[in-house]
């Protein structure tokens, strides 16, 4: 298939593909397009950057022409994604092809004025893009309502998983209709998206256009084995030698992004940072100002390894490797875009070799080296281990030093003795906590500092 002509779309979307250049179909798009014309679920496979909103978002807005106006509160199609940036990069893709058409998007994401939002759905709308935990906000106000839903969509469904937000998927579940058209976009098949697709597909077509863990053919990618503490000043020699060309560098945490950033401002680089203890509206400022080219460098978290598509983007530069190998391969997909090409350099220390090998792994070619050697196995490990104590964590994933919990009455304490005949009072029901990894993603995605759990001080004898 080569045209978009070929996939019987209304003549109003053929004249916006026209329009903004858009003539031919990519492969994601060719197959998945008729299915999801015919009303059939779907799960697609296909790496990001392959076109897959305009996959799910023809189908969708070839179906709403000619349904006059929404019902107040509500809307027809729902698009879920798990960042606010792909949130924007979703609404302002189907904004561009609903130009001129009575088509009503509204995106709510965590971070802005609830209240604004509640006052666009008053109205309601054809086309809901939402983040979970700022739509369980909203229907926890009964500010929306998902009765009327008509079609569905699960964007970047792995990254949601990764993210912790499976719980909140199960509770927008219960609010949709069971009759809708459900399409699930993913670019791994973790095991957990079984349960997704049980709940969410009925007898779904699986639309599969590149293995999982493929890179680009147009990225050039190589190692540059260096100490963690040296690695400000290598990025400092990288980003001197491309003045004036677009720079993504990403990190493994937010402090550490926000640190980064500050330091790159002081050596005189026109550098922004994006992550998650930023609101919105920050996030949306440094990026429009790195799309425009008035900041040259983004430090970034990897909540913008996907959804972020800046074309003029040259270089990616991985400050951290990612502990998820396949965040390696969403991260420097954000080079090469448009038919460009792009280039992407890993910084590697000793505590991160295992971290290498796993993307190479998956990604099934050697990454070449232009810089340094690689780390002796042991000073590997002992710098893997030395990481390891410094954030508390031991080999079975308790903090070290921790004992687990005995057996017994409330708070690991044994049993209180019972005088004869005497009634046990009954235990005081306490208040689930959630699991620390879905309290943070939730936190964050919301624009909150995420609640730290914390141990009562123990007292002992004499203090």
């Amino acid at each position: 298939m080569t045209d978009f002509s070929m996939l019987d779309l209304a003549p109003t979307l053929l004249s916006a593909l026209e329009r903004t250049g858009k003539t031919e179909p990519t492969p994601i798009q060719a197959r998945a397009i008729p299915p999801l014309l015919e009303g059939r679920d779907l799960m697609g496979l296909a790496q990001t950057g392959t076109g897959k909103t305009l996959a799910f978002g023809l189908p969708i807005l070839h179906r709403l022409q000619g349904q006059g106006k929404p019902a107040p509160k509500s809307a027809r199609a729902l698009i879920l994604a798990p960042t606010r940036e792909l949130v924007q990069q979703i609404a302002a893709s189907l904004t561009e092809l609903a130009q001129g058409l009575p088509t009503s998007i509204v995106t709510v994401v965590g971070g802005a004025s609830i209240n604004r939002q509640t006052d666009r759905l008053v109205r309601g709308c054809d086309v809901l893009v939402a983040t979970p935990g700022r739509l369980i906000d909203l229907l926890e106000r009964k500010a929306v309502s998902l009765g009327q839903v008509q079609m569905l969509v699960l964007d970047e469904a792995d990254q949601m998983l990764d993210l912790g937000f499976i719980h909140a998927l199960r509770q927008i579940a219960r609010h949709l209709p069971k009759q809708r058209q459900t399409m699930l976009f993913s670019a791994t098949m973790p095991k957990d998206m079984s349960e997704i697709a049980d709940t969410y597909l009925d007898r779904p077509v699986r639309v599969q256009v590149s293995p999982p863990g493929k890179t680009a053919d147009k990225i050039a990618q190589a190692v540059h084995y260096v100490a963690q503490g040296d690695k400000a000043a290598l990025l400092q020699e990288y980003l001197a030698k491309h003045p004036g060309e677009l720079a993504l560098v990403f990190g493994r945490t937010k402090h550490g992004s926000e640190k980064l950033s500050r330091l790159l401002d002081k050596w005189g680089f026109s550098v922004g940072a994006i992550h998650g203890n930023k609101s919105q509206g920050q996030r949306e400022r440094t990026l429009a100002a790195f799309r425009a080219g008035e900041t040259e460098v983004l430090v970034a978290t990897d909540v913008a390894a996907r959804g972020l598509d800046i074309p003029q983007v040259m270089h990616v530069y991985n400050f951290d490797l990612p502990n998820v190998p396949e965040n390696y391969v969403h991260r420097i997909g954000r080079t090469a875009r448009a038919g460009r090409e792009g280039r992407a350099v890993a910084f590697c220390a000793p505590a991160e070799m295992a971290d290498l090998r796993a993307i190479e792994k998956l990604t099934k070619q050697p990454i070449e080296v232009i810089g340094g050697e690689p780390w002796p196995e042991r000073m590997a490990e002992e710098a893997r281990t030395k990481a390891r104590a410094a954030t508390g964590q031991g080999r079975g994933g308790r903090p070290q030093g921790q004992k687990p919990k005995q057996g017994g009455g409330a708070k690991g304490k044994p049993d209180a003795a019972k005088a004869p005949g005497e009634a046990a009072k009954p235990a005081r029901p306490r208040k689930p906590r959630p699991h620390p990894a879905l309290a943070e993603a939730m936190a964050e995605e919301r624009g909150q500092k995420p609640r730290r759990f914390r141990k009562k001080p123990v007292r002992r004898g004499g203090e």
